[in-house]
């Protein structure tokens, strides 16, 4: 028995080590980068496109009920959608302050004089980008899923917890500033994530990204769009029908 066991001990050691490898890696670390990266805009891209019920009109609110009620019906599936979420947001982080560490261990003294060629001014902001996503990310969970801080908040209501929650001049204020960020975010990881997995061949033209232009002004102007609209007052007070029994816990509920 032990001698049969063996192959199969030493092919699950031989797995390990090439993961091993591959993840210490410089490349290892930029596909991990690049992977993550694209689960995290499909994630943006779905969560905008969402939040652009808002815009609705009549029946707004209760649009944006029913879109949240529908996502916790999903029950399973929504906790493996946040369990991804959470590894590729968690692996993209760690990849990335390595491979920084890496860049000022191989270079420990700064160039005296830098001067950009080709560089944009997404790809020279991806680090202060990023502290700055991080931070909304965890200001905007508090804010609009446990509610720390919206006035009159309510589970399973977005509309209005969003309304509501752009009342406050500083959070839209910081909302606009993290979706800049975000967009600028989005122009240079999109364009670098097709690089490193080979989608996209070197060109004569390199600042010319129409791709990653597009995914970048859609998804921050469809995020921005909200705030701004609460701001100038597009959405009113409106309630909506509630389920008459709502069995989702206060940890698991919330809005968008």
């Amino acid at each position: 028995m032990a001698i049969a066991a063996m192959p199969a001990r030493d092919s699950s050691r031989a797995s390990t080590s090439r993961l091993r490898r591959f993840w210490d890696s410089s490349v290892g670390k930029k596909v991990v980068m690049a992977v993550t990266g694209i689960i995290g805009i499909g994630f943006v891209v779905g969560h905008m496109a969402g939040n652009l019920q808002m815009f609705k009109g009549t029946g707004a609110a209760q649009a944006m009920h029913d879109y949240a009620v529908l996502l916790r019906k999903t029950g399973g599936l929504l906790w493996l959608v946040r369990g991804v979420l959470l590894g590729a947001v968690a692996l993209h982080v760690t990849a990335a302050l390595q491979l920084i560490a890496r860049n000022r261990a191989a270079r420990p003294v700064a160039y005296g004089l830098l001067k950009p060629q080709v560089s944009t001014i997404a790809s020279r902001t991806m680090r202060v980008g990023g502290i700055i996503l991080l931070a909304f990310i965890v200001f905007h969970i508090a804010d609009m899923t446990f509610g720390l801080g919206v006035p009159d908040f309510r589970h399973l209501d977005p509309y209005n917890n969003l309304r509501n929650g752009f009342s406050r001049w500083w959070a839209l204020a910081f909302y606009l500033v993290a979706m800049a960020a975000l967009g600028l975010h989005l122009y240079h990881g999109a364009w670098a994530s097709l690089r490193t997995l080979g989608a996209r061949r070197p060109s004569s033209q390199p600042l010319h990204r129409n791709i990653a232009i597009a995914i970048a002004v859609i998804t921050a102007l469809g995020f921005a769009a909200v705030p701004i609209g609460a701001a100038l007052g597009l959405f009113t007070d409106d309630t909506p029908i509630m389920e008459e029994r709502q069995t989702v816990s206060a940890f698991t509920e919330g809005a968008r």
